[in-house]
């Protein structure tokens, strides 16, 4: 009996010791050393974007809308609307992330989205009926940073007039921010609203 104990405990320590080894030890440095594979280091560290100055300004994948100091003179792109937004458009709370759960009939959802509609159209100084779907609806996550090509070339002229960079410079930036389908079929267009800010600040410092 005191044999078979002592065999059973000895067992137990030898898997205790191999599995600490293979779970503790050597599968957290082969993941480690997967993300740092070029091309998947970026992703694997929250994919960081930097500004011109090289500080860390955010994360590519997140989508933070801004808030400008005057709104008269409003030198952004901005990323689609956030359930969590206090007041029309936003600041968001960018600690909270989810949807309204609001129904497509919804009243109250339709009414946001007229608001929405009529403050963009006058912040962008065109008719309601340009403003693009994905402009007056929030994303699912709320934090999402793509917006369609269509939303963002809406902004171009603004953006331009504020900064006094060229309307062609502009839509050269929003060129370069925006990615295509994926493998070229999946998806649509969209333009990542974090990284052309960072391209359009450091077009003005230029």
């Amino acid at each position: 009996m005191l044999s078979t104990l002592r065999r059973q405990t000895g067992t137990g320590l030898r898997l205790l010791i191999v599995f600490t080894i293979v779970c503790g030890i050597v599968y957290p440095l082969a993941v480690w050393g997967v993300s740092r594979i070029p091309g998947l280091s970026g992703s694997a560290e929250g994919s960081v974007v930097t500004a011109a100055d090289g500080t860390v300004a955010g994360s590519s994948v997140i989508g933070v809308d801004p808030v400008p100091a005057n709104p008269a003179a409003d030198p952004y792109f901005h990323t689609r609307p956030a359930a969590s937004a206090q007041g029309v458009l936003g600041p968001a709370d960018t600690t909270t992330s989810g949807g309204s759960n609001k129904a497509a009939d919804s009243q109250d959802l339709l009414h946001e989205v007229e608001q929405r509609r009529a403050a963009i159209a006058q912040r962008e100084g065109v008719a309601p009926a340009a403003v693009p779907t994905d402009a007056v609806t929030a994303s699912g996550s709320g934090l999402d940073p793509d917006i369609s090509p269509a939303y963002a070339a809406l902004q171009v002229a603004r953006v331009a007039r504020v900064t006094g960079l060229p309307v062609a410079q502009v839509q050269g930036l929003v060129a370069q921010a925006t990615s295509g389908r994926a493998l070229g079929f999946l998806g649509e267009p969209a333009v990542d609203v974090t990284t052309l800010n960072l391209a359009v600040q450091g077009a003005l410092h230029r």
